[in-house]
């Protein structure tokens, strides 16, 4: 059951039971918990939800834009320095600096490669015993057993620490660095526009939901010991 509404419940209980008991602490304690309570409930209302005639509610809804420059300034600023960008590219004993490029290469057309490799044949000294056994077309039935070695051959290449070496000192210039930041800035910058205030404002209560439920609690448990104190101060 909501915390919220257990809280307000108990303290309303209490009130109720100091008046037909005519028990002043009770009623004391009561009414003092349910403001406690109902004010903390209310404060929380107001960060999501605007509330009229109450200046600054619904504050996360209007401060939506101011947001997401902060979510942008915390992910440049923290995470995507130029500092941290280098240690991870110059961390070579940590696995995922290697660059996987198996992927990419398997999606290359490598054909150009074959084509180039028997124009050049055709262009040298080969080139007049090659037109006796057919000319290129002879060469054709090698394209296949061509590409897939020439896969393997630059897949094993790119795997190999000195080649990783040379990629991540490459990775690190200047230039490519800031480039590497820009993008990386642009693809923040892009989500974020895809956000909307009410979007926001889910996301936000999602993840601090629980926690605000016990600021009512505390609201309820400090206003009741406050009453307390009210109720038997007010003897003297």
């Amino acid at each position: 059951m909501n915390k919220s509404f257990i809280t307000n419940f108990l303290a309303l209980i209490a009130i109720v039971i100091g008046y037909i008991v005519a028990n002043n602490i009770i009623f004391t304690i009561g009414l003092f918990a349910l403001s406690g309570a109902i004010t903390n409930w209310l404060a929380i209302h107001m960060l999501f939800e605007r509330v009229p005639f109450l200046y600054g509610s619904g504050v996360i809804p209007a401060r939506f834009e101011d947001f997401k420059i902060a979510i942008r300034a915390l992910m440049m600023e923290q995470f995507f320095t130029e500092e941290n960008i280098d240690r991870f590219l110059a961390g070579s004993d940590n696995p995922a600096t290697v660059i996987d490029l198996a992927p990419v290469i398997n999606k290359v057309d490598l054909s150009p490669a074959f084509d180039n490799l028997v124009s050049v044949v055709e262009q040298s000294s080969f080139g007049g015993m090659l037109a006796m056994v057919g000319g290129t077309e002879a060469l054709q039935p090698m394209r296949e057993p061509f590409i897939e070695k020439m896969r393997a051959s630059v897949i094993e290449i790119s795997q190999s620490e000195e080649f990783n070496a040379i990629l991540r000192e490459e990775l690190e210039q200047p230039s490519i660095m800031a480039g590497m930041r820009d993008k990386v800035s642009d693809i923040i910058e892009k989500r974020l526009n895809e956000l909307t205030p009410q979007l926001v404002k889910e996301i936000v209560q999602k993840m601090i939901h629980e926690h605000l439920g016990w600021l009512v609690v505390w609201g309820g448990v400090f206003g009741g010991v406050i009453g307390f104190i009210a109720a038997i101060t007010t003897k003297f």
